[in-house]
């Protein structure tokens, strides 16, 4: 079984960075994916959560921000969780395990100098092990934005 995403789009605010309290960093951020246009049709997006941890999460606050283009691959997660009123919440969000730089520029044409990047020594940022279990990992869900 296979539950792989890759995701190329526009950040809609700045990332948000924490720690949990085992000091482990984790960041939250919304990527708006165009959605292929029918013909004579008005652009739609669909707003995509996304979480990343560690090394990711620190990479993409040092150097994405609102606007920024990205790209995301990792992994469909599920929850629930029950609100202050005690309320189910089910939540449907991409656990990152690559972030990087996409290929294309603003203008959509392809980079070859890099000058679009902003990271000259590092353009990508992994997860050491793609496949750990992070559901240990406690974050308090007044924590998450959505």
């Amino acid at each position: 079984m296979l539950n792989l995403t890759i995701l190329e789009g526009r950040l809609t605010r700045d990332p948000e960075l924490r720690k949990t309290q085992s000091g482990i960093a984790v960041a939250t951020f919304t990527v708006a994916c165009d959605r292929p246009r029918k013909k004579d049709a008005e652009q739609q997006a669909d707003f995509i959560n996304v979480v990343a941890w560690r090394q990711s999460a620190e990479f993409l606050s040092n150097y994405f921000h609102k606007g920024d283009a990205v790209q995301v691959q990792g992994r469909i997660q599920t929850r629930t969780y029950d609100d202050k009123n005690g309320n189910k919440v089910f939540v449907t969000e991409v656990v990152a395990y690559n972030i990087n730089f996409p290929l294309t520029s603003k203008s959509g044409n392809n980079s070859s100098n890099g000058s679009t990047n902003k990271a000259t020594a590092q353009n990508s940022a992994a997860v050491e092990d793609p496949f750990v279990d992070t559901s240990s990992v406690e974050i308090s869900d007044d924590d998450l934005p959505f």
